[in-house]
């Protein structure tokens, strides 16, 4: 199989290495999946910039958990799974949600388990979602701008949950104890 370059900011492309000196700021480390994304600087920036948007839409850290791992799983992320199972212990998201979404059972709470289902029909419907399904969305409380930010969140995992896939992303150590495999 083709290796995918793994940049360190000594070796990314120019346009690359302030990129991975943020991530390096951000997490103290840089990501493996930053250093595969920095050999397209264009794709880096557009990450880290979704993913900026992202956390600062109107969604808390379970609700945006949700999203993230609703679409990690479906798209059967090695990579992303494990990251973002770390990343919700840090925004102390109660490990029911994250195991839930992890092993495919119903998420312990109405309204997110509504937000889950929502986003696993505009993944599998690739955003043909039918009237009833919005209807049953609105009717858990969330309105038009939360549809819309589940796009977002969708648009920042297809590039992350790709690039994995296609790089075999190795998964960084402070995140291979949370390893993942669709069951």
């Amino acid at each position: 199989m083709t290796k995918f370059r793994i940049h360190t900011v000594e070796s990314a492309p120019e346009k690359s290495k302030a990129l991975l000196e943020d991530s390096l700021k951000a997490y103290g480390m840089i990501p493996g999946l930053h250093a595969v994304l920095a050999e397209s600087p264009g794709l880096l920036k557009a990450y880290q910039e979704l993913h900026e948007l992202f956390v600062n839409t109107s969604f808390n850290n379970d609700e945006l958990t949700v999203v993230w791992q609703t679409i990690n799983v479906e798209h059967e992320c090695h990579y992303c799974v494990p990251a973002h199972t770390a990343i919700a212990k840090m925004m102390q998201v109660d490990d029911a949600i994250t195991d839930a979404l992890r092993n495919g059972t119903p998420v312990p709470n109405e309204k997110l388990q509504a937000l889950h289902v929502f986003t696993l029909s505009v993944v599998r419907k690739r955003g043909a979602v039918t009237e009833e399904e919005l209807e049953a969305f609105f009717a858990a409380g969330y309105e038009q701008r939360h549809v819309l930010e589940v796009i977002l969140g969708l648009s920042q995992k297809v590039i992350s949950n790709y690039v994995n896939r296609v790089a075999a992303t190795p998964v960084d150590k402070g995140f291979q104890k949370y390893a993942w495999e669709k069951k």
